[in-house]
């Protein structure tokens, strides 16, 4: 039953499952038939029955009966499960077996502090987790962790978790999901079944809660506990969360919390749902919101739907009922009442008998009013922007960095570059607007006929080469375009381009850029570029070696007036939580050691940032000559991104030369690099000590880099580019060429509330190649005193670091 990938222009997939905690019927091939036809997709199924849920009830009441006072547990033989009976299960090896999802008992408590209570929570789930297995069931739906035993909190976690590391084990093919509500709220579980194991622990293990006092919610509660479980499994790809959503979302940022986390199911119970003034079943705009974005992952979670009443028909074989397609009319899908009505909030006794009456009617056109709603919305999703129609194959998925002086890249990945469709729009604009500065300024050219000379170097296939052609006809300048290439195989398609859509136009150079010699005059000299174009730029600005590149160029360039485009690039770090992405580099580290050293490019998409901040307040508007201020709408909170480092082109030409002098180890050079070398190229290394505030508590994965680059600065303002999440939409919206650079941490770090993160970057070179060095270190404030809480590995790509 796994979802296919949401690529293309496809539409997210819904895949809707219905679940009865208190399933009474048995689901055979018929029961499942019938909710097929219905519109479901699966169905839940109880491993065992109310039967065995008996038994060992009356297992436990006999063991308490003789239990011998004043001997402790370890001295007496704890009671033993007896093996499953026919009489114990409905589930049985068949065909179906893969269309239903399997639910261990919810009435055992696995995380109990009361040993006998663990005990046997311990031998019921392992039976159900072995019988599941060995039926051919793939997906296990297990409740999460009890958090609370009178006063004592989060006391059994660990014995939790280490008993579902044991279930993995126990079922090698199992995919485990945890149940595990939003927020940690003690009072919900207060309401739990009167024969849930847990009420029967005894009083020396559980500090009893009086019940005056209430007790606070935890809106990162049930997540710290999910954390800890997840990082005893070591991040097993198969343990992942069961949502669910209660009938008021928290706030933001912790939906994004879960947003970041392995979701494969959202379970919408019957309280979820409000009633609209037609009474039909709705969700409210921020559950539709965050639908929408779950389901635009590249795994697009399944959809639980709880307690919203049988399968309509189920008692009637002959009953077939028609698909729910989700054809709903506008009143019917209308959104629910907004917070200040009173049906947002739970209905008084009156309201709830004038709604049962509407939902009892519309319940007679619509057997699955639920159900067609969730249709209604998979029909209805908004359409993908240009970066997810363009990405959607790429989400979170690990790509190495490329080495374009090493390798010669193939005509497709020069193709995916070339669908951007921002950025070469950008450059031309940036081409132009230079050449117009150029004639208004009435510059000096570097030609013999008054034309201003353009090279466009490392042209791959030419798009640039294109855009520089075009740019000089929109400003109505002269110009001279030279086009240097490296690529035997690029350098084939530049000389078609050239005669077949550039008409000869243009000069094609076939070497690398750092050994040209520039312009050849009829003289048989070689002459200056005015513009030095480039698109040598990576994911972190200079992770694929543009300043050695350009550093390497510069002596083409005109000494007075040269312009190089790009003028200027900034890297940009912040430390994100990306738990797929850990466990994909987990997986992947028994074949690559170096994996958590590899600097990966990735469209990151499941992640949640460590640090944030409040966005800047909205403007006021003008209403009737009135300022007012614009409703209160609760937005994400940004990331904090700060910059680590820049580079700017042309470099200083005294900067250069102290690099020729130490090229070759002469004695004037010094006693060569820091890491190695001779130290040419040292003048490139840099270094950045960042510090991020953690408000709240969360756990770190990794840092994510971005950069912005300024292409060109004149008399018309600034043309820039920028992959970072906070500028982007203001400087170049829709700009797809670049994905963010993602440097791993070998062991999460965990960050409590009101922590600070500092992180060391270093960018390093031996002359021979460039890698880059990172460390974490977490601090807290106490009496005045930074107080150090850990520090990472000193992480390092130079095993391999980008070939020069």
């Amino acid at each position: 039953m796994d979802s296919p990938h949401n690529t293309g222009d496809m539409m997210p997939v819904f895949y809707i499952g219905q679940h009865e905690t208190t399933r009474s019927l048995p689901v055979s091939d018929q029961v499942l038939r019938q909710a097929q036809d219905c519109g479901y997709d699966m169905l839940t199924t109880p491993i065992t029955t109310p039967h065995f849920h008996a038994s060992v009830l009356s297992l436990l009441t006999s063991y308490n009966q003789n239990h011998v006072d004043g001997l402790s547990d370890v001295h007496q033989a704890m009671p033993i499960v007896p093996p499953l009976k026919p009489v114990d299960t409905p589930l049985t090896p068949s065909d179906t077996i893969s269309q239903m999802i399997a639910v261990t008992s919810p009435w055992i408590d696995l995380a109990s502090p009361d040993p006998l209570i663990a005990h046997l929570s311990r031998q019921v789930f392992n039976l159900e987790i072995a019988y599941a297995a060995f039926c051919g069931v793939m997906t296990v739906l297990v409740q999460g962790p009890r958090l609370h035993h009178g006063l004592l909190h989060s006391q059994g976690l660990s014995q939790y978790a280490r008993a579902i590391k044991e279930a993995l084990t126990l079922g090698s093919y199992l995919q485990l999901h945890l149940l595990m509500p939003m927020i940690d709220n003690p009072d919900s579980e207060d309401g739990e079944d009167l024969s849930n194991l847990a009420r029967f622990a005894r009083g020396e293990y559980v500090e009893t809660h009086n019940g005056k006092e209430g007790r606070p919610t935890d809106q990162l509660g049930t997540w710290d506990a999910w954390n800890v479980v997840r990082s005893v499994c070591n991040y097993s790809t198969r343990l992942s969360v069961a949502l669910n959503l209660p009938r008021r979302l928290p706030a933001i940022g912790v939906q994004s919390r879960w947003y970041s986390e392995p979701l494969r199911l959202l379970c919408l119970p019957a309280s979820s749902f409000l009633v609209n003034a037609r009474g039909s079943f709705v969700l409210s705009k921020p559950h539709q919101l965050f639908i929408s974005r779950c389901m635009r992952l590249r795994n697009a979670p399944w959809i639980l739907l709880t307690d919203i009443g049988p399968i309509p028909g189920i008692n009637n074989p002959d009953l077939i009922l028609p698909f729910s397609t989700g054809i709903l009319s506008p009143g019917d899908a209308a959104d629910a009442p907004s917070p200040r009505s009173s049906l947002s909030r739970s209905p008084t006794p009156a309201e709830s008998a004038q709604l049962a009456n509407q939902v009892s009617r519309k319940s007679k056109a619509d057997p699955t009013p639920h159900l067609s709603y969730i249709r209604y919305l998979q029909r209805n999703q908004p359409p993908k922007s240009i970066i997810e129609r363009f990405g959607g194959g790429f989400q979170d998925y690990l790509q190495s960095p490329l080495q374009p002086l090493t390798d010669n890249l193939e005509s497709i990945t020069y193709e995916v570059f070339e669908k951007d469709p921002v950025k070469y729009d950008w450059y031309e604009r940036a081409i132009a607007q230079a050449l117009r500065d150029w004639k208004t300024e009435g510059k000096s050219t570097s030609s013999t006929n008054g034309a201003v000379v353009i090279a466009v170097v490392g042209s791959g296939r030419g798009p640039l080469v294109t855009r520089a052609i075009q740019a000089g006809h929109d400003a109505g300048v002269q110009v001279e375009v030279y086009a240097v290439e490296k690529n035997p195989n690029a350098y084939v398609l530049l000389q078609r381009h050239n005669e077949e859509d550039w008409r000869g136009l243009v000069t094609i150079v076939k070497t690398d850029m750092r050994a040209w010699k520039g312009p050849l005059l009829p003289n048989g000299s070689h002459g200056r570029v005015d513009i030095l174009v480039s698109e040598l730029l990576g994911s972190f600005a200079d992770n694929e070696l543009s300043p050695e590149c350009l550093d390497g160029v510069q002596h083409v360039l005109n000494q007075q007036h040269g312009i190089s485009i790009p003028a200027s690039y900034t890297a940009h770090l912040t430390p994100i939580a990306a738990p797929r992405l850990h466990a994909d580099i987990i997986a992947r580290f028994a074949a690559d050691p170096n994996s958590f050293e590899t600097p990966w490019v990735v469209m990151l998409h499941q992640i949640d940032y460590v640090s944030t901040q409040e966005p800047a307040p909205q403007p006021l508007t003008e209403v009737n000559g009135t300022r007012q201020n614009q409703p209160k709408v609760e937005t994400p909170l940004l990331p904090d991104v700060q910059t680590a480092w820049s580079f700017m082109h042309p470099c200083s030409p005294s900067v250069l030369a102290q690099s020729n002098v130490r090229r070759g180890g002469s004695a004037s050079g010094g006693g060569g690099g820091a890491t190695g070398g001779d130290g040419a190229n040292e003048h490139n290394t840099r270094f950045a000590k960042l510090s991020f505030r953690c408000n709240e508590r969360g756990i770190c994965h990794g840092l994510a880099g971005y950069f912005e680059t300024v292409l060109y600065d004149g008399i018309g303002g600034k043309i820039e580019l920028s992959t970072n999440p906070v500028t982007m939409e203001r400087k170049s919206k829709d700009m797809i060429s670049w994905f963010p650079i993602f440097f791993p941490l070998k062991v999460p770090f965990y960050a409590p509330e009101n922590s600070e993160l500092d992180v060391s970057m270093w960018r390093q070179t031996d002359d021979r190649k460039v890698w880059y060095e990172w460390l974490v270190e977490s601090f807290v404030s106490m009496g005045g005193r930074r107080v150090r809480l850990g520090l990472s590995d000193l992480h390092s790509s130079k095993s391999n670091g980008c070939l020069m």
